[in-house]
């Protein structure tokens, strides 16, 4: 029985927590021995959706990946409907659906799968694609979606609520992701099972080797993601901002990932903006920080918490995220804020407390070995699926 992945794009240099969990799982159940396709469109990545890549099958990471042309699609009628939607001004049954038809697709992806429906099990990610939606639709009790689901204005669409009680399997990162979507679909019909993202706890790290090409020379807060609203890091800038007119210690914020940050000028010496960084540098920065601050409040999963826990770094996260929240209670490994005192006091409390902060960080990165190691993860994939 053949494995396939369903996702808008794939890819290596692709940085969402989604595309980036659909990789991994990829390469992990191949190389213990399952077989696995990707099947995706030519589309390079979430923020473009045109037709980059020759439709074939590729070979990236070990993975046989299949790709198929992208639909054409009416940008502006989907623009006018993402945009009711995230500003709560209502919208229709119908426009449901015509959101859902001018997101991405594929006719040649969906013909192929509607061929291969009998021999193959689908995993379709993450849940607001047109990809998924109509992915489902094709062999719903022979497919499972990892939603990778949010409490956002998306999530609360009655065709989700449909596609959630059509799908045979829905596989969660966390339990608060499954409270959730049984508070916004009802009980579910559909075999659930909570197993999480596979972290790797095998990694070499080398903190001065990162002090040492980027010239810190503080203690600093690390931050690895995209720079943007929904990751709520104009919230983490301000309340930094207003920390460091309180204190004069020399904590410095590093920012590790894509997107661009309005900064004050007074702030130019206390944030350093790295941008895109190499996977060594990353993990070397997660080793050198005194901590990781995690200010979203709207994660499935969280993967940078697990390997700063890992790196043997204690982590901040925002108390309105209930997955992040979930993870620091369950571990003991870090500390949550709903106010800038509480970000302040979470600061302090580490660099007052360095023992503390390292037993706590140890907790963390016993707690992803016990839950979150590849060979966990993916034993659990192998018998939910059965194979």
């Amino acid at each position: 029985m053949i494995i396939s992945f369903v996702i808008p794009w794939y890819g290596d240099k692709i940085a969402g927590g989604a595309e980036h969990l659909c990789r991994t799982l990829a390469e992990h159940l191949t190389a213990s021995g399952v077989d696995v396709e990707v099947l995706t469109t030519c589309a390079r990545d979430f923020f473009d959706w045109s037709n980059r890549y020759r439709e074939g099958i590729y070979t990236e990471g070990g993975v046989r990946v299949r790709r198929f042309k992208a639909d054409n699609r009416d940008f502006e009628l989907f623009d006018d409907l993402k945009f009711k939607l995230l500003n709560d001004m209502g919208v229709s049954r119908e426009e449901e659906l015509l959101y859902m038809r001018e997101s991405i697709n594929s006719k040649h992806l969906y013909s192929f799968m509607e061929r291969e429906k009998n021999e193959r099990v689908f995993i379709l990610i993450p849940y607001m694609f047109g990809t998924t939606y109509n992915g489902v639709k094709i062999a719903p009790q022979r497919s499972y979606i990892i939603p990778c689901l949010h409490d956002e204005n998306y999530a609360g669409m009655s065709v989700f609520k449909d596609m959630f009680q059509e799908v045979g399997g829905v596989i969660f990162n966390a339990e608060p992701e499954m409270a959730l979507a049984k508070r916004l679909y009802g009980p579910l019909r559909a075999k659930t099972a909570v197993i999480g993202a596979g972290v790797d706890t095998e990694v070499s790290y080398d903190p001065d080797r990162f002090l040492g090409k980027y010239g810190v020379k503080e203690p600093f807060m690390l931050y690895v993601g995209r720079k943007d609203e929904c990751k709520n890091t104009p919230c983490l800038l301000e309340y930094f901002n207003e920390y460091k007119k309180r204190q004069d210690n020399g904590l410095k914020l590093v920012l590790i990932g894509g997107g661009s940050v309005d900064m004050p000028s007074s702030m130019t010496g206390d944030i350093i903006d790295l941008g895109y960084v190499s996977e060594e540098d990353k993990n070397d920065a997660h080793a050198a920080a005194a901590m990781l601050c995690q200010p979203s409040e709207n994660e499935s999963f969280s993967l940078v918490i697990m390997d700063s826990w890992v790196a043997g770094t204690p982590v901040i996260v925002h108390e309105d995220c209930e997955v992040t929240r979930w993870h620091c209670k369950r571990s003991n490994g870090g500390l949550y804020f709903e106010d800038y005192y509480e970000f302040a006091s979470c600061i302090d409390f580490y660099l007052e407390d360095p023992d503390r902060a390292r037993l706590m960080a140890e907790n963390g990165r016993r707690y992803v070995e016990r839950n979150y190691s590849w060979n966990n993860v993916i034993d659990q994939y192998r018998r939910l699926i059965g194979v």
